[in-house]
């Protein structure tokens, strides 16, 4: 059977490589982003590459556009298989730096944003007594590094919820996968706020030296999927930490405190980790 998935933040970075990587398989990939002009450009990209694409445009913060994206694809393809929560934003600073603004614009975005999508298509799931939703969270939300802490926040937020939704949906039928990556090549600090000088271009050196990319990472998320895996985690030196922290929190705690100190140091801060 043709597999139908809908992904948001689809124009761009993982969503673009997750859309791709479903088309190669034949799917039928709608994707949902507020650029119009780069969601033709892979609609286009899905077409070439062996799948249905459909591009909508698609603010996240409404709600109202993902239920009429679900109730769409319900008419267009008779149903959704995958929904991928996958737009987001990314900020840093401390608590003290960060505005208000910036908090309610991240949680805006990266935690309600993953909330209306799987609000807008949970009753289709129901319905057809199937489906699968993707949210895309980070390595962040488990790692907690220090001068990240509205961002920290907003993927702990999607992991939760996640973890939440695992539970609830699992007797009607609907399965959760949680993406945990931490730094690869992608798009997402061009759209990044923070006051801390250089950040951007010191997270762009640590993304570039990633051995991981997006396509990889959407491998990951698609082998995940068909094997109804929960935990998605590509990067395997992140994931040992995130299992030391589970089971040997105290020597997690002094690493992540002499990891916080030079982190917080090449950021130019001058606070105590």
């Amino acid at each position: 059977m043709t597999q139908r998935v809908f992904v948001t933040g689809g124009a761009s970075g993982l969503g673009r490589a997750i859309a791709l990587r479903y088309a190669r398989e034949g799917a039928k990939v709608c994707i949902g982003d507020i650029n119009p002009e780069q969601g033709a450009g892979v609609e286009q990209e899905i077409n070439n590459s062996g799948g249905e694409g459909y591009f909508v445009e698609c603010d996240v913060r409404r709600l109202t556009d993902l239920e009429k994206i679900c109730a769409d694809l319900t008419e267009k393809w008779g149903g959704v298989d995958v929904v991928v929560n996958n737009a987001g934003v990314a900020s840093a600073g401390s608590i003290e730096d960060t505005t208000m603004a910036d908090w309610e614009w991240i949680i805006d975005i990266n935690v309600l944003g993953v909330v209306r999508g799987c609000k807008a298509f949970t009753p289709q799931f129901k319905k057809q007594g199937s489906g699968t939703f993707v949210n895309i969270a980070s390595m962040a939300g488990l790692m907690l590094a220090p001068l990240m802490d509205s961002y920290n926040v907003s993927k702990a937020g999607v992991i939760a919820l996640s973890e939440t939704l695992r539970q609830e949906l699992r007797g009607d039928g609907v399965h959760v996968s949680c993406v945990c990556p931490a730094f690869f090549q992608t798009n997402l600090t061009h759209s990044m706020r923070s006051d801390i000088p250089g950040i951007q271009q010191n997270v762009n050196k640590l993304m570039k030296r990633s051995t991981i990319t997006a396509d990889q990472v959407a491998d990951d998320i698609v082998r995940s999927v068909k094997k109804n895996d929960f935990w998605v985690l590509p990067h395997v030196k992140e994931r040992r930490l995130w299992i030391l922290k589970r089971y040997a929190p105290a020597v997690f705690d002094k690493l992540m405190y002499e990891e916080s100190k030079r982190w917080m140091k090449k950021m130019g801060n001058k606070a105590k980790a």
